[in-house]
């Protein structure tokens, strides 16, 4: 999530705001991703989408299974909407996000997926700031609403990483 969290930082986060109210574009969020994220490797759940595989489209569909790992991404789109990706930026319904907090993303790769995927129904696309260097949702899928922990919205240092001046 570099430039917008540094490696170490510690982060607070709301467990109770999504029992109230859906999830929005842009919020910071901490979430299990699929099993596809965290075992063995990025893998998308349809082998035929995701950067990997010559489509040019994100992965449409998350591997079956709930990882017990924790994450931390951004969520650039939501149930219903219509992504691609160019330049490393969302394009959501057509329009392109305006993100100038991101770290630019080198050209290729994941950074230019121009075939558009649908997001499913309860169902949320993830992307980490720092979109070169980022496993996020264009490789192993959306993430089931339910598999969300909460909202970040608040960072700290540990005490042990504060230095005296």
């Amino acid at each position: 999530m570099e430039p917008t969290l540094d490696v170490g930082q510690r982060v607070l986060v709301n467990r109770f705001l999504y029992h109230f109210t859906d999830p929005s574009i842009g919020d910071i969020i901490v979430f299990h991703p699929p099993d596809g994220a965290t075992n063995g490797g990025v893998e998308c759940g349809n082998p035929r989408t995701g950067p990997n595989t010559g489509s040019e489209a994100a992965c449409n569909t998350p591997t079956p299974g709930e990882s017990e790992t924790n994450f931390i991404k951004r969520i650039v789109a939501g149930p219903g909407d219509t992504l691609s990706v160019q330049n490393g930026h969302p394009v959501v319904d057509g329009k392109v996000a305006d993100e100038g907090f991101i770290n630019p993303c080198a050209p290729g790769g994941a950074c230019n997926l121009p075939k558009q995927i649908t997001i499913p129904p309860d169902h949320y696309f993830m992307m980490g700031d720092n979109r070169g260097s980022s496993d996020d949702s264009r490789f192993w899928g959306p993430v089931p609403r339910d598999w969300i922990i909460g909202k970040a919205f608040g960072t700290y240092w540990p005490p042990d990483r504060i230095g005296i001046f």
